[in-house]
């Protein structure tokens, strides 16, 4: 699945507030400490993470299934490798020479045959992973509404649907890969990374409950359209938090 650059655009400022400065930090010192670093990032859209991690060393092959995102990575990015695939096929990956797999809000699109396909992977060649900003589940308004727990249970069904991986683990993605890691040997660190939206943030909420309210109508929501029209109504004023975590799996 792809994803347009305007979307892409509007959320990356609060992905950036939103990610665990602990764990990013760490990723960024694993990678300096590396000799001829490369990392691979996968689902990389317009180079969001690459850009998050700041780190001038590094080289970096960007991998997606859409030339116009990685067309956009280039020009925003300058000198970088970029693979047009589809990373469902997780055994042609092109993972030679890189130390560092990344990701953001990828793992909760992915089935567990996948991620364990790429955890295998990983600790064969002994490569590390920063998996960014994988929803979990929580969704909160600060002004409640008596359908938000309706439309937060249908989007979380509609998360577990296929979404191009297999049968999506959804909210549940981030904590499998976590325990994959872990089991084939990797010293693993989880961190919340809640998106915090506020009135600066109203066109960011305001694209999000579009997005909720047709996946919930999916799942079979009758009054989803309803939910949103209220819920557009206060996105200048109610705060609203969606959960992420963050998952850290280095060679041990």
């Amino acid at each position: 699945m792809s994803f347009a650059v305007d979307w892409l655009d509007l959320r990356e400022d609060a992905d950036n507030a939103a990610r665990d400065s602990d764990l990013r930090d760490t990723a960024v010192t694993f990678i300096a400490a590396q000799r001829d670093p490369l990392v691979v990032d996968l689902g990389a859209g317009t180079g969001s993470t690459m850009r998050a991690l700041k780190t001038a060393k590094a080289k970096w092959r960007l991998i997606d299934n859409d030339p116009a995102l990685l067309a956009e990575a280039e020009r925003r990015g300058g000198t970088i490798e970029t693979v047009e695939m589809d990373l469902t096929r997780v055994e042609a990956i092109p993972l030679d020479g890189s130390s560092l797999v990344t990701a953001s809000a990828l793992f909760d699109l992915a089935s567990r045959a996948w991620i364990d396909a790429l955890a295998d992977r990983l600790a064969a060649s002994r490569i590390g992973i920063y998996a960014a900003l994988s929803y979990d589940g929580i969704l909160q308004w600060e002004l409640a509404d008596a359908d938000d727990d309706a439309a937060r249970d249908a989007f979380n069904a509609d998360q577990r649907t296929v979404k191009g991986f297999g049968p999506a683990l959804g909210p549940d993605g981030a904590s499998h890969l976590a325990e994959a890691m872990k089991i084939r040997g990797y010293a693993v660190n989880v961190a919340p990374s809640p998106w915090r939206l506020g009135a600066a943030e109203a066109a960011l909420q305001r694209s999000l409950l579009g997005g909720i309210a047709e996946a919930a109508a999916r799942s079979g929501m009758a009054n989803a359209d309803e939910w949103l029209a209220r819920r557009l109504q206060s996105a200048e004023t109610a705060r609203c938090t969606v959960g992420h975590l963050d998952v850290l799996a280095l060679p041990s």
